[in-house]
This record gives C-alpha cells, sequence and structure tokens, in this order.
C-alpha cells in the first residue's frame, strides 16, 4: 500500500462504468482505423454507434472492461481493454474432462492511445481482465489479435485455434 511519500504507480486500472461509454466507443474506433480496417472517414460513425451500446452492456453485466489512467493524471483515460461475456451450448471442457457450462469471454478493444504505447499498458489491462476472469467463472476466453497485439497474448497463454471467418455474402 503506497504511503504518502511514495510515487504515484505509472498507471491505475480501474473497472470502466457506463459513465466511460464515450471514451470507449472512442478506442473501438479509433482501434479499427489504427489497423486499417476502418475508413478514416468511418470513424465518427463507428463511434456514435457503439456508444450506446457500451453504455448499455455494462450495466447489464454483458461487457466488463478497464481503463487506465497515469498515476499523475487520474482523470485521464490512455488505454482500456474488455471482454463480451457470452453464454454458450454446453460443450466439451478445453482440458477433456467434462463438460464446460460457464460462460465465454470474447476479449475486445485492447487499446492503448499512441503516446502511451510500449509502456506495458496493454499487458496490464490484459492481466486486470484474465484475474476478472477467473475470480469471477469465466470458461474459457477468445480473442481476435492483430499482428502488433499477437505476441502479447501469446505470452499470456493464447494460443492459435482452428477458427475460421465466413468471409462471403450474407
Amino acid at each position: 500500500m503506497p504511503t504518502d511519500e511514495s510515487p504515484a504507480p505509472p498507471f491505475a486500472i480501474r473497472r470502466a462504468t457506463a459513465d466511460d461509454a464515450d471514451v470507449l466507443a472512442h478506442h473501438r474506433a479509433a482501434m479499427f482505423r489504427d489497423m486499417g480496417t476502418l475508413r478514416p472517414e468511418d470513424y465518427d460513425a463507428l463511434r456514435d454507434a457503439v456508444r450506446p451500446w457500451f453504455a448499455e452492456a455494462i450495466p447489464a453485466g454483458e461487457y466488463v472492461a478497464f481503463v487506465a489512467t497515469p498515476g499523475s493524471r487520474p482523470g485521464e483515460i490512455v488505454g482500456g481493454a474488455g471482454m463480451q461475456l457470452r453464454r454458450l451450448l454446453p460443450r466439451p471442457r478445453a482440458d477433456g474432462a467434462g463438460v464446460e457450462l460457464r460462460p465465454q469471454a470474447l476479449v475486445m478493444n485492447v487499446y492503448t492511445e499512441p503516446a502511451w504505447r510500449r509502456r506495458g499498458l496493454a499487458a496490464l489491462l490484459m492481466e486486470e481482465v484474465l484475474a476478472w476472469a477467473r475470480e469471477h467463472g469465466v470458461g474459457g476466453m477468445v480473442l481476435h489479435a492483430s499482428d502488433e497485439g499477437r505476441p502479447l497474448y501469446e505470452r499470456l497463454g493464447f494460443v492459435a485455434n482452428n477458427e475460421m471467418r465466413y468471409a462471403g455474402p450474407l
């Protein structure tokens, strides 16, 4: 526990609330823009479309997220990570020992503002996500990794699997 004489930690991590919907929406749109999968002219449309989703999903317990602030500026959110909790059909457990009944978490929106990257912030946020999932009985986690994020996820224990994505018309 820090004393009054201790320096502030580099980052503080806290659970996101519905009041953070604006910054979470910004993170989601900026993440896709930065990866090159969202045209810059579509940034506002995605941000505006996802904002009410966060405002509803967080209080409902469907989405759990964490945000990071610099220790010296607690009002400035510079990164975040979250997970959408999904109820799945019962399935074999990943270890082959029985049937999995617990929800699965889809890790989403792992984002750090450009000026704050390469300081270990995404790792801190993901460790918080993993700890929450363990503590709350999540039965598995999946994510879609960018090329830049893949080494971090592999260090944390994520492995590639057999998932495929349909690319045809629906």
